[in-house]
């Protein structure tokens, strides 16, 4: 179901929208994709503050676009929900996101969190059901009503900026390319470790003790040996493939870190090498050499 308010474009935007549906249909999950994309988020607002509350921002110059839930929390206050939302709409344009599921999706997502429902009951499918109730004029009252029965969390992010944006959401991976020694330990917040003491180590080299991998000489030490060339080129066959997959499953930070013995040759150069190839795919990356300075 999709109603498109007078003025309202669903695929530009909206600068409010107000996000209601049932306990478990995935309000959560909605308000933080809309919160990814833009929006000053307002959970379980109560309904006799909307008004001020969306005036409030609508005068704010850091609130450029707002999202409000509404919940079935507030029990006999959701009498007032359409009178309210009437009055909002008739001054701003605004747009009503609705979640609904099938009683089955809804009594496995409370199984599985095991959370009590909101509205006390002798059976979850009573409490199910006086909540379909409490919230059947409010749906009568949405402008876009998604079920999310069939939709896990990321499908359900991939629907909600599609109906907004009328795009599937940007990649919004912010990847970590840095460099550790271990004989101080790895670090504990990796994802990815990759271990180049296999390399030569540009240590035992006069010319290159006292430098560091970002230094063009220790750079010429190692790329003379053409192992160091095969493994970049493994190496960024494998990042090609995993990372975009990482991005589309979600994931907001990917941390990869290469380790040498002391962190400050080897292990420098080659996240330096990777994060220059890396930006090239496209995704551009921050640089932490952990152990650079130490006293080797």
């Amino acid at each position: 179901m999709l109603r498109t308010p007078e003025g309202t474009g669903l695929t530009e935007n909206p600068r409010r929208i107000v996000v209601a549906g049932l306990s478990g249909s995935g309000k959560r999950t909605v308000i933080g994709a809309l919160e990814d994309a833009g929006y000053y988020a307002v959970d379980n607002l109560p309904v006799d503050l909307m008004r001020e509350c969306l005036a409030f921002c609508e005068k704010s110059p850091n609130i450029d676009r707002t999202a409000l839930v509404v919940d079935v929390r507030e029990r006999e206050s959701l009498g007032r929900f359409p009178a309210i939302y009437a009055e909002i709409r008739g001054t701003m344009p605004t747009v009503l996101l609705y979640l609904d599921a099938s009683d089955e999706a809804l009594q496995r997502r409370f199984g599985e969190t095991r959370r009590p429902h909101p509205i006390p009951a002798e059976a979850l499918r009573e409490s199910i059901a006086a909540e379909r109730e409490f919230m059947r004029p409010i749906r009568e009252l949405a402008d876009i009503v998604v079920d999310t029965t069939r939709f896990n969390a990321y499908d359900l992010r991939r629907k909600v900026f599609g109906l907004i944006t009328g795009a599937a959401p940007a990649p919004a991976l912010r990847i970590t390319l840095g460099s550790f020694g271990f004989k101080y330990a790895a670090p504990i917040d990796a994802d990815l470790v990759l271990d180049v003491r296999f390399l030569p180590n540009p240590n035992y080299e006069p010319t290159c003790r006292n430098l560091t991998g970002k230094d063009p000489e220790v750079g010429r030490f190692l790329d003379g040996y053409s192992v160091t060339g095969e493994f970049l080129e493994r190496t960024m066959h494998l990042l090609r493939f995993v990372v975009p997959r990482y991005a589309d499953e979600g994931k907001s930070y990917l941390s990869i870190y290469f380790g040498c013995t002391g962190g400050r040759h080897r292990s420098v150069y080659i996240a330096e090498a990777v994060a220059e190839q890396l930006a090239d795919t496209g995704y551009p990356s921050r640089i932490q050499h952990r152990d650079i300075h130490k006293e080797q």
